[in-house]
């Protein structure tokens, strides 16, 4: 009798881990290096590009004002003894009243810069979100993790394949920025708990 409980233990025991095994063997798990999506894709060069472009003009005024700047100071070096007071005073104030309106210039530059790259990478983090979910539905993955992996074995790296389809669609495109799919909600696996 005892021997007949120890046996049905075990089985019950074994019946009840057996389902985890399944789940487990079933679980299609991946892993997605985002720093170098966000690097190497197309998308990404593109709108990095367009930004450059956009920002060009601003930036080669402030070049040349600096340019001016620097041309006035060194006359005022060189000539500043030779000039009378009021004069010399006159071109002090005009280099003062220029640095202050360059730095403020150079200020709004960085802040506006910095803003716009802010929502191109949201933008581009929103797609390739779209990306890496579209790719796993299609690839039917259960789990793809991105951030915070502090080891993955190499097989479950898949960021070379989700470049790969990031790169087709780029193509496909001809280089426009993709437009925004509608997310569909998550739905629960069947019959997976």
């Amino acid at each position: 009798m005892a021997r007949l409980s120890i046996v049905s233990s075990i089985v019950a025991g074994l019946a009840l881990l057996a389902p985890l095994g399944v789940v487990h063997a079933q679980a299609k798990i991946a892993v997605v290096n985002v720093p170098r999506l966000l690097d190497e894709a197309p998308q990404a060069k593109t709108a990095m590009q367009a930004l450059s472009d956009e920002f060009a003009p601003r930036q080669r005024e402030i070049v040349q004002q600096q340019k001016d700047l620097k041309a006035k100071e060194e006359k005022l070096t060189r000539d500043g003894a030779v000039m009378a007071e009021n004069e010399r005073r006159n071109a002090e104030k005009d280099l003062r009243d220029g640095q202050r309106e360059l730095a403020r210039k150079q200020n709004e530059y960085v802040e506006d810069l910095n803003l716009r790259r802010n929502e191109e990478i949201g933008k581009l983090q929103r797609s390739l979100l779209q990306e890496v979910q579209a790719f796993a539905r299609t690839s039917n993955y259960d789990l793809i993790v991105g951030e915070g992996v502090l080891y993955v074995n190499e097989s479950l790296d898949i960021t070379a394949q989700v470049l790969t389809a990031l790169q087709a669609r780029y193509k496909a495109t001809g280089g426009a920025a993709p437009k925004p799919a509608t997310p569909k909600p998550a739905t629960p696996p069947q019959g997976k708990q």
